[in-house]
């Protein structure tokens, strides 16, 4: 719904026979839609049916003929398939939209384009050219556009038809006498909450959508208050590109950048409802490709870490594993007493170094140097100098030997970034040597033992260590090994499919053996999928949400996978976590902001009613903080704050009257089952919580059971680092004041959640600015 001044046309003064005319205007606009909607999924259903049988008939063929034709089969095997699965994906509100023109037939606008089997164009893709309108067009700007109406759909029924007139002399006016409904944004927005983000495709708003439609290049944040769609417009604009630019970004992908697990799991329905799988998204705590971090560390902890001097850190760390003897070492070679000068060292060392190589790839030149020195040497004194046919034995022994080999591992020793790291945590000797520079207190933040779990903060460093060291022989075989076996079993599930097809077996013929005998075939892996396991892929762009929190190890990580700047960068400088607050985005971005930074501010919050934004507006300037952009409410609530004093002093018992309360509410209004309660606790009372609410009846059925994703339950509990970018119907907020110990944007963050009420439970004082008590 658009709610600019002139858009609507006021019908006559409501009377009985009024409101009847109406009523009999919208059933026919519904009947009119329903055929059209009808055959615009019979179409659906025709393609559909269509790759679904040519992929039966890809397979049927089996793992058969030359390796050409293998290949293949495979490759239209994965188009077929993902053909049907994209068509999958948008079966839910197809259609959306409808645009009357001036000079044209009505134009569709919906998840995909289609055509009839005349290509004759059905539906409009929503990020087409001539979609925008859709989008843009307003009563002051219509341009083509008369009338732009929005349909309500459910499953495959057309329930409900939003018109809004936006040249009225060009529409009948008996039509115009009909409109009618609440509107589309306002009904998504009090829609209950399912668990999931559902797309705003059918809602864009027109600010929203002149960023997604934003070009390219250079780095773009979006930025805004909470609410104001930022994380929805970043996944449409994802979608948008992918199809504006797909010869490009189908080659490269893209990368999308959460801030917890619990997040990506929170969206992971948006991409593929609009049409789009093909994007890698992460957490930066799963940036590397095989580690995944599980410890946590204290602010105070990641601040050291995330800062920009630590790459110098690392580099002199790298830089310290090549060491020039200080004085002639002897080595023994088949008997042969052998000298390793220090000199030759630093010769092959410089020789190495202008390679520009990594450190475990340049070590190659110079171990091939100093062979050179011993080879020559060796020869010499078993009197062989001139005798080439005899130089290759020689320097097989010399290569060999164990003194050797010890000598130049100690000079130019090779290792991994994990062995490398855990070292310099674990030896205050080598934080003063590589980290003079710091001070005592932030190296002992550092230090740490052995074998300690790996923390998000730690997957910067180690991908700055992986760019520095390069990869290590031996760790690569192991990768190796272990991809070989991932790539086996995927083609006896290949295999496993063709037997099936094609009705082989009988206990003659088993997938393995079919695996083995063809050994290049299987399913093609898409690009995400092998962007994914490699961290040296370079992405044609990346989407990074709540991206206040990165640190400047964080983004160097990022700027290797996207050197090009293409980035939509996502935030609110007030949302930042922690007692480091930042001024501007170009502090937080660092070197990835580049020469042409563009920043655009989303100014209307569609999800959090007026009261709580104004209450966590004073929380904000009670504490002598003011948010970095104005945001307007769209729309109020009655009671949609409410505040409960827990007596006792132990808010748990409390939180469970209160959570039993709002889950009843939402029943009442919303029918059984239906909406979303989060209770945001501080970190150290969430065990307590959520105890008393697993022991709670009334209460302990709505959790979700212990292991599984709490987005699958009615009733969440959750910290606020794991809320960020999240939204429910009711937010139980447990003791505001411990909250505020994380900072000023844990506080924002955890009032502004909800989308109709706002619950407070606490024992002690609320914080400086609260508006009520």
């Amino acid at each position: 719904m658009r709610t600019e001044p002139g858009a609507r046309v006021p019908g006559p003064a409501t009377t009985p026979e009024n409101a009847a005319s109406a009523a009999v205007a919208v059933q026919a606009a519904v009947a009119e839609e329903q055929a059209y909607v009808d055959t615009v999924y019979e179409r659906l259903d025709a393609l559909r049916a269509a790759y679904g049988t040519r992929l039966a008939d890809v397979r049927r063929q089996g793992p058969s003929g030359s390796p050409q034709n293998r290949s293949e089969r495979d490759a239209f095997a994965a188009h077929y398939a993902d053909a049907v699965s994209r068509l999958d994906q948008v079966e839910s509100r197809l259609v959306f939209g409808r645009l009357d023109l001036r000079r044209d037939e009505p134009r569709y606008v919906g998840r995909v384009g289609l055509s009839d089997a005349e290509h004759n164009q059905l539906l409009v893709d929503w990020r087409a050219p001539s979609a925008r309108p859709f989008y843009q067009a307003t009563a002051a700007h219509p341009g083509d556009v008369v009338r732009r109406r929005h349909l309500m759909t459910r499953a495959r029924a057309v329930i409900g038809v939003e018109d809004e007139l936006l040249d009225h002399e060009h529409l009948d006016e008996a039509v115009a006498d009909g409109l009618t409904g609440e509107g589309a944004l306002f009904a998504a927005m009090s829609a209950a909450r399912e668990g999931r983000m559902h797309d705003i495709v059918a809602t864009i708003q027109a600010e929203q959508d002149a960023v997604i439609r934003s070009p390219l290049d250079g780095v773009l944040v979006v930025q805004g208050g909470p609410g104001t769609g930022k994380t929805a417009v970043a996944l449409h604009r994802a979608a948008f590109l992918l199809y504006a630019h797909r010869e490009r970004l189908e080659r490269s992908g893209v990368l999308l950048v959460g801030p917890s697990r619990v997040f990506l799991r929170y969206i992971e329905q948006v991409l593929p409802s609009l049409g789009e799988s093909d994007v890698v998204a992460t957490t930066m705590a799963d940036l590397l490709p095989g580690t995944t971090a599980t410890g946590e560390d204290g602010e105070e902890v990641a601040a050291v870490k995330g800062r920009a001097a630590m790459a110098q850190v690392l580099a002199r760390a790298v830089r310290g594993l090549q060491r020039v003897p200080d004085a002639e070492q002897e080595l023994m070679v088949e008997g042969t007493r052998l000298h390793l000068h220090p000199d030759q060292v630093r010769s092959a060392m410089a020789r190495a170094r202008r390679t520009g190589l990594p450190h475990n790839q340049a070590r190659d030149t110079f171990v091939l140097a100093m062979l050179d020195h011993l080879v020559r040497e060796y020869a010499g004194t078993r009197g062989m100098e001139d005798d080439p046919d005899e130089r290759a034995y020689l320097r097989e022994d010399v290569r060999t030997a164990r003194d050797v080999r010890v000598a130049l591992n100690l000079c130019w020793m090779p290792t991994t970034p994990h062995g490398l790291l855990e070292r310099l945590f674990a030896r205050p000797d080598l934080l003063e040597r590589h980290a003079g520079g710091m001070s005592a207190r932030d190296r002992a933040l550092l230090q740490r033992e052995k074998g300690s779990p790996w923390t998000e903060a730690d997957i910067a460093l180690l991908d700055e260590l992986a760019e520095l060291l390069g990869p290590h022989e031996q760790a690569q075989a192991g990768r190796a090994q272990a991809e070989a076996k991932i790539q086996a079993a995927e083609e006896v599930r290949f295999a496993q499919e063709a037997i099936s097809s094609q009705g082989l077996g009988m206990g003659m013929v088993t997938a393995e053996m079919l695996a083995e005998r063809f050994t290049t075939t299987g399913p093609r892996l898409t690009t995400a999928e092998r962007a994914a396991t490699d961290r040296t892929w370079t992405y044609g762009h990346i989407v990074v949400d709540e991206a206040q929190e990165l640190s400047a190890m964080a983004w160097r990580a990022l700027l290797r996978r996207c050197p090009a700047r293409s980035m939509t960068v996502v935030g609110d400088l007030a949302q930042r976590s922690g007692h480091h607050p930042v001024a501007s985005w170009s502090q937080v971005l660092g070197r990835a902001a580049g020469e042409h930074l563009r920043e655009s501010v989303l100014t209307v919050s569609y999800r959090t009613p007026a009261t709580v934004m104004d209450a966590a507006t004073a929380v904000l300037a009670g504490l002598g903080v003011a948010p970095a952009y104005p945001v307007r409410a769209a729309r109020d609530l009655p009671d949609a704050l409410a505040v409960t004093r827990a007596d006792g002093g132990a808010p748990a018992p409390t939180v469970v009257e209160v959570a039993r309360a709002e889950l009843a509410r939402l029943d009442a209004s919303d029918g059984p089952g239906a909406g979303r309660v989060a209770v945001i606790v501080p970190a150290r009372r969430r065990g307590e919580v959520l105890g008393a609410l697993a022991r709670a009846d009334g209460v302990r059925d709505a959790l979700a059971p212990a292991g599984t994703d709490p987005l699958e339950a009615r009733l969440a509990v959750l910290s606020t680092h794991d809320a960020k970018g999240l939204e429910f119907d009711v937010v139980v907020l447990v003791e505001p004041a411990e909250v505020l110990e994380g900072g000023t944007g844990d506080i924002y963050v955890a009032m502004t959640r909800p989308t109709r009420r706002l619950h407070v439970v606490h024992a002690r004082d609320l914080p400086e600015g609260f508006p009520v008590e």
